[in-house]
């Protein structure tokens, strides 16, 4: 690791800390005393405000209200944050117009041979969602539901808000997961009326706003407990099951694993018996493959299950 990247590293470690010693740039380096002090000294010679405190546990401190030195990017790191960015394009992600200006900041770090090197990998590197004969063409519309940056700004505020439905129908909820599955975004709440979990699609949601409810999270987890039905699915799943539930799964299950290298698990689930997610818990099934050992399952899903194999 050359100097430049060394620095680079501790400044990173120094801003995200609000006091540090010598001690502990040495553990965490694994570098000499003289060598600590050495770096310390550079770092307050690019302008990064340091203060020495005296004392038994003296050390540095970040002094507060100044500006910080800017922290430079490798190239690697560049193209990396480049190909992320890339690869997020046509998941319907909010702060569309946010990553398009940064992408260009980022493009504006690098000298201009370093520009056509990102270039060349955008072509050569076909992402989901975009058309494999020219990746800049996406095979649908990249733009997220309109709701979606209103709804996480809400979030981050209070997790219970008032959401309004396409029948202008008004609920007071209790937020547990925001969620993108089967290509479009996802509510999962407590509906604070009834104390029923919930999961709604965004394009049902037309209105959000906040509400005059503030549960903590303990409150809300409770509530969460109490509104999730108890399972009547349970499987029993082997190596070949086990991959293939980590290479697919609804949000809504998860595994519990049974043996120290997660090669086996058992996953219980309460499935709603509509037809919809009956058909569909049943292919899933077959996705994961024979490696499934089924301990309890509904009648409907066991018949729907034989209907399936036999034809």
């Amino acid at each position: 690791m050359n100097k430049t990247t060394r620095i680079n590293m501790i400044m990173r470690y120094i801003n995200n800390r609000s006091q540090f010693t010598l001690k502990e740039l040495m553990q965490e380096f694994n570098i000499s005393r003289s060598t600590a002090i050495r770096y310390v000294r550079t770092i307050e010679d690019l302008g990064l405000p340091l203060v020495a405190e005296t004392g038994r546990n003296g050390g540095y401190a970040v002094m507060r209200n100044q500006v910080l030195p800017a922290i430079h990017f490798t190239t690697d790191e560049i193209k990396m944050m480049f190909v992320a960015f890339m690869a997020t394009r046509n998941q319907q992600l909010p702060y569309l117009t946010s990553r398009r200006t940064v992408t260009e900041k980022l493009l504006g770090l690098i000298p201009m041979t370093q520009q056509d090197d990102l270039l060349i990998l955008n072509q050569r590197i076909i992402f989901d969602g975009t058309h494999p004969q020219n990746p800049n063409l996406l095979d649908r519309a990249d733009l997220p539901d309109p709701l979606l940056e209103a709804l996480i700004q809400q979030l981050i505020i209070n997790q219970c808000m008032q959401l309004t439905d396409s029948h202008e129908h008004t609920y007071t909820v209790a937020v547990t997961h925001l969620y993108h599955e089967q290509s479009q975004w996802w509510l999962e709440f407590i509906n604070l009326a009834t104390n029923v979990l919930v999961q709604w699609p965004l394009t049902k949601i037309t209105h959000v706003e906040s509400a005059n409810v503030n549960l903590n999270s303990q409150a809300i987890e409770a509530k969460l407990q109490a509104a999730t039905p108890a399972p009547n699915v349970e499987l029993q799943l082997g190596p070949i099951a086990v991959s293939r539930f980590k290479r697919y799964h609804p949000f809504s299950l998860s595994l519990s694993y049974t043996d120290p290298y997660q090669m086996r698990g058992i996953l219980r689930h309460h499935l709603p018996l509509t037809v919809d997610e009956i058909a569909f818990f049943g292919d899933w099934m077959q996705f994961l493959g024979q490696d499934v050992v089924p301990v309890q399952l509904p009648d409907e899903l066991q018949r729907y299950l034989r209907e399936r194999y036999q034809n």
